[in-house]
């Protein structure tokens, strides 16, 4: 049985639109149904950001025992670490794999999940495959066009980097773990917004908040609100925030995570890093080697990229 319902672009405008007292009891009203369907076996998927302190406020307001979850990459913040800990009832579950095996083996995150994934699938490629050609191309198997399904032209340079590229990221750090939440038979509920991308656009017009039938079920009871929404909402209810905010960072995220850095202006989460942290800037532009990876993905100029440095840290062409 089909327990979804596309929401209508018209629907979404609509919703957006609200003041936000509406948006909050609309929000309520699916963290209560999301609660109901799985009998109370849910949980906050809580990293920090200034969306999951503003759902967990809210849910914690219907159920003050609400769990939250923390998925601790070992890539976080020290402030937002800090931050999580004062909260109580939260459980903090670790990857099994760390960032430099990921990358060593897989490739950096960058540009963007889709476009990363894109990228890893025509290298992974063996010859002239329909996912390669689509990736490439835009066009499917039956001949029909699919612009969303290739690469931007501006990124397929890309796809003969020196060195990996790849999705695998979220997956071994994040998927992963939260896959060990729903065997527990625990459904997470998470603080994304549809404005933040493509994508969650696309899953929220074909499942609405409450998708009960993805193969990941996954409740996003924010996903109608804007950021304007979330800051509103954090002063008009005294919420408290991480401190990382205070310092110039748009989000909490992965400090290494290279995904969007090309939409930042200067200076963009690099830059701000090797001031507020310079210690974790060596650490992951030094050490880690992603300095001309991020060089060479900015800039789309070979000759800056010191293929020397990116081969003696495990890539090859």
């Amino acid at each position: 049985m089909v327990r979804y319902k596309k929401v209508e672009a018209w629907q979404y405008q609509q919703r957006k639109s609200h003041p936000l007292q509406i948006k909050v009891r609309m929000t309520q009203e699916r963290i209560r149904a999301w609660h109901r369907h799985y009998d109370g076996n849910v949980f906050v998927s809580f990293s920090g950001g200034l969306d999951s302190t503003v759902l967990l406020h809210i849910a914690r307001g219907l159920y003050p025992d609400m769990l939250a979850v923390f998925f601790n990459t070992g890539l976080e913040f020290p402030e937002t670490v800090r931050f999580i800990n004062e909260f109580p009832s939260v459980e903090k579950l670790k990857p099994k794999r760390r960032f430099p095996w990921i990358v060593e083996r897989y490739g950096w995150p960058i540009v963007s999940k889709r476009i990363a994934q894109s990228i890893y699938e025509v290298r992974s490629a063996k010859g002239e495959t329909a996912t390669k050609r689509l990736r490439l191309t835009g066009v499917k198997s039956n001949g029909e066009l699919s612009p969303l399904a290739m690469i931007p032209y501006k990124w397929q340079y890309l796809c003969n980097a020196p060195f990996g590229i790849s999705h695998k990221c979220c997956e071994f750090m994040k998927k992963k773990p939260s896959d060990e939440m729903l065997k527990r038979g625990m459904y997470p509920i998470i603080g994304t917004r549809a404005d933040e991308g493509l994508q969650r656009l696309k899953t929220y017009y074909n499942f609405g908040c409450n998708a009960f039938d993805l193969k990941r079920p996954r409740s996003t009871p924010l996903a109608f609100w804007t950021h304007d929404d979330i800051w509103n909402y954090i002063r008009a209810n005294n919420v408290s925030y991480s401190p990382i905010y205070d310092m110039g960072y748009v989000r909490t995220g992965c400090y290494c995570c290279g995904f969007g850095v090309h939409l930042e202006k200067h200076p963009n989460r690099f830059e701000r890093l090797k001031e507020t942290h310079p210690k974790l800037y060596r650490y992951v532009i030094d050490k880690l080697g992603m300095g001309p990876i991020i060089d060479y993905y900015l800039r789309g100029d070979v000759p800056l990229f010191n293929q020397q440095r990116c081969l003696s840290n495990g890539f090859t062409t």
